[in-house]
């Protein structure tokens, strides 16, 4: 490998703002705030929307979607297509 292209990479902690949680990882992602862990360390902190934790696949709910909301708020705004007025 060349020196000197590579990132660095170190721990840094991410914190799901849906769930509240937070995990530990080795990541190369720039973060501006610290936080100190559970071990007594201070790391850069990187908040996140969504993870494993909060995500619906992963943690068995779903959501519902409005799809016929959206489909008539289509048709509204850009009317029906020729082959559906037939």
């Amino acid at each position: 490998m060349r020196s000197g292209i590579h990132p660095v990479s170190r721990p840094v902690v991410f914190r799901d703002r849906a769930a509240g949680t937070a995990f530990l990882v080795r990541s190369t992602a720039e973060a501006t705030r610290t936080v100190e862990w559970e071990d007594g360390n201070t790391y850069p902190l990187v908040d996140v929307e969504i993870s494993s934790a909060s995500h619906p696949f992963y943690t068995g709910t779903s959501r519902v979607v409005d799809t016929a909301g959206r489909v008539e708020r289509f048709e509204r705004r850009y009317g029906r297509s020729a082959a559906a007025r037939r």
